[in-house]
């Protein structure tokens, strides 16, 4: 069985084609969510969190302070490497083993918006970039997040260049509200 990535950057659509690709019966690792959810429930990853970032760091028992973390790491570069060596290590464990449960189907995806920068794509066999225009992305994430221009520009920053993903891209999704994305996708799955 082969195990694909899809990534992109931040607006670019990554859960929209991901959605596809599950009702192609193509089972979907969500390295983000599972993120989120392994911050707020393995207990060496909520002690070191607690170490960095202090006991603010959550807001109860399992409930993560997303703001106070992101308002640290985000303004501190050392903060948010000694945050990512914590968690990418225990996200890429898990989704070795969700992987490895995976029996029934003919490939598997693992979304993660950082699978460049984390060194996960190295333990995949085929990567797909969903690129989309800069100012489509701002504009849908300013409207999922309610977010500032100038919040999302800096999130933007802060991530790899889309044209060095795509340039590092098995497959190309173009996600930019004229190209179809079901045809694109079913062409990737015919392939694969």
């Amino acid at each position: 069985m082969q195990h694909l990535g899809i990534t992109g950057g931040i607006g670019s659509g990554k859960t929209t084609v991901c959605k596809i690709f599950e009702t192609l019966g193509i089972p979907v690792y969500y390295a983000d969510e599972r993120a989120k959810y392994l911050m707020s429930h393995d207990p060496v990853l909520i002690a070191g969190i607690i170490e960095l970032f202090g006991a603010e760091s959550f807001l109860e028992p399992h409930l993560l302070n997303r703001a106070h973390i992101a308002q640290v790491a985000f303004n501190d570069k050392e903060k948010l490497n000694q945050l990512n060596a914590l968690v990418h290590p225990a996200v890429a464990q898990d989704g070795l083993n969700w992987q490895a449960a995976q029996h029934n189907a003919p490939y598997t995806l693992k979304e993660a918006a950082l699978l460049f920068e984390s060194g996960s794509y190295r333990t995949l066999d085929k990567i797909i970039v969903v690129a989309a225009p800069i100012e489509l992305r701002i504009q849908r994430v300013m409207t999922r997040d309610g977010a500032k221009r100038e919040e999302v520009e800096a999130r933007i920053s802060k991530q790899m260049p889309e044209a060095e993903k795509v340039s590092l891209a098995d497959f190309v999704v173009n996600n930019d509200g004229v190209h179809a994305l079901i045809p694109q996708v079913m062409a990737i799955h015919a392939k694969i």
